[in-house]
Parts: C-alpha cells; structure tokens; sequence
C-alpha cells in the first residue's frame, strides 16, 4: 500500500480493485491504497435471451460460463455450447454464450430469474417442484485417505491469491488422490467459484474419479448437486453441510466431507463403505 488523498476507485482485470482508504491502528491515521476484491454484475447471456445475472469476481468468466451452463443443466456437454464472448461496459460484463438449438428451447421452457445467487441460489424458483432438481448418481469411490484430505486442507491457503490480498473471496480446488492441488478457482461467491472450477475440469478434460473437489465455504444442497452434476464422486469443505446436501449425496453416491479443517473433519457420506462394498447401492 501507498499513501492516497482521495476515494475513487478503479477496476482491474485480475479480479482486485484499488480503493483508496483511511486505517487507523494503534490511536494513528493513515490515508493508503488497499486491493480488495472486484464485484461486479454478470450477465449469461444465451442465443441472445438474458437468462441469468449474477453478482460476481470478473475473472476466469471463460471458464465461469462453461461450468455455470453444466452445472445448471443448460447443456449435457461443453460441446453444445459452440461459442462464448465476454463483453465489458462500464456497469458490468455480459457473456454472449451460442448453444445447441435444442439446449435452447429446454432453456426456454425452464427460464428462471436468477438474480443475486450469491446468497440463496433459489432466488426467481417459481414452485417446490422446481426448487430441487434430480441428481445424477457419480461413480462411487473410495473415500480420499486422510493424510491427503489433510494436505490439501493445510495447503489450500497457497493457492488462494485474491483471498489472501483481499479476504473476501471463497475458494473451490481440485486436488488429486495424495491431495496436490492442482486448480483452484476464487470468486466472491462460493457457487461461482465451484462453477469456474467446473468449467475449468471440463476445458482441461479432467478424469475426475482420480480426485476430489474441496471447497471454503459450506456445502449447500446446491453445491452438492452442482458437484454431481459435473461427475465429480468427492466433495470436501471447509464448513458445514446441510440435512439435504446429506440426504443428495447419500441418494447421488457422493463422499461429503464437512468441517475439514487441519487435525480433523467429518465424514457425512461414504459411498464405498470399508468393505469395498458402494453404500448407496442398497438404498431405494
């Protein structure tokens, strides 16, 4: 930081802005810059319906997009979106997604207003019906072993970069069976963060049996199903989960790994039980 006589603030590309502020500490005032993380509406655009708004951190939109429309279930693959175009103004960023015609006509049917996901992720449903969509099972595996559970834990601060400037954003990474992370995406809101990561894994072709997915924050229903929703059979995070993030990850075939912090964690869902044997098979 460096001294500063005025307030306005200026954006950046890397997901920080610039704020000029006044700290005081130890009965002493002084005027600096500070970087803290950049929130900005963005609008997902498809064939050129408006369909969603989100408040979020404007990087990695790319991948953010991508990952949004698996996650979502707007399209079954990343081959059905054909393009992405990211636009700025001045008020925000607009992302021009092309998808496959018939991606687009379900999208039609089932257009939701979506505004602020940044808090509930239901906002805009309009029916219990629609509130909890189904969830696909996952490939069941073993559970992560501990010692890589732990290492990823202790080691997810390294690759949070915009948290560590700012501390207001939410992390979501992929690590592998010894627990190497090996992406993490960051953005102020834990959804957004989980669907950049998404998009990432699918960009990279990851294989994700071969891994699992740890996250900062709790995990919501919605997380759970985005997780399944992308293939992946292991999610960790750093809080709690919820009565029905457990009951979806029980039902999916999903490990759920709650209040991972270092020296501990919980495990709420097992697949394969010790025995090698999937637990979720005998449930109805």
């Amino acid at each position: 930081m460096s001294s500063a006589s005025h307030t306005e603030a200026h954006e950046q590309s890397d997901g920080l802005a610039t704020v000029a502020i006044e700290r005081w500490q130890q009965q002493e005032s002084q005027l600096l810059f500070d970087d803290v993380a950049d929130e900005q509406p963005v609008a997902l655009v498809y064939n050129g319906i408006s369909y969603a708004v989100m408040m979020a951190t404007p990087c990695q939109l790319e991948a953010f997009a991508l990952g949004f429309s698996l996650s979502e279930g707007l399209i079954a693959d990343a081959s059905e979106l054909y393009s992405i175009d990211i636009e700025a103004h001045d008020n925000g960023h607009e992302v021009q997604l092309r998808i496959a015609a018939q991606r687009m006509a379900e999208l039609k049917e089932r257009r939701r207003n979506l505004a602020g996901r940044t808090g509930c992720g239901l906002c805009g449903t309009e029916s219990l019906d629609q509130a909890i969509r189904p969830t696909s099972p996952v490939v069941s595996v073993d559970l992560p072993s501990q010692a890589a559970i732990q290492h990823a834990i202790v080691t997810m601060e390294n690759h949070q970069p915009l948290q560590n400037q700012t501390g207001a954003l939410h992390g979501a990474g992929w690590c592998d069976l010894n627990g190497e992370i090996h992406l993490l995406c960051e953005d102020i809101g834990r959804h957004n963060a989980l669907d950049k990561l998404i998009g990432s894994l699918s960009q990279q072709q990851v294989y994700l049996p071969n891994g699992f997915a740890l996250i900062s924050s709790r995990a919501s229903y919605e997380m759970v199903q985005k997780a399944c929703s992308a293939g992946i059979s292991t999610l960790v995070a750093v809080s709690a989960p919820t009565s029905l993030a457990i009951k979806m990850a029980s039902e999916a075939g999903l490990n759920l790994v709650g209040f991972a912090r270092p020296g501990r964690f919980i495990i709420y869902n097992r697949s394969v039980q010790p025995n090698g044997n999937p637990e979720h098979a005998n449930r109805t």
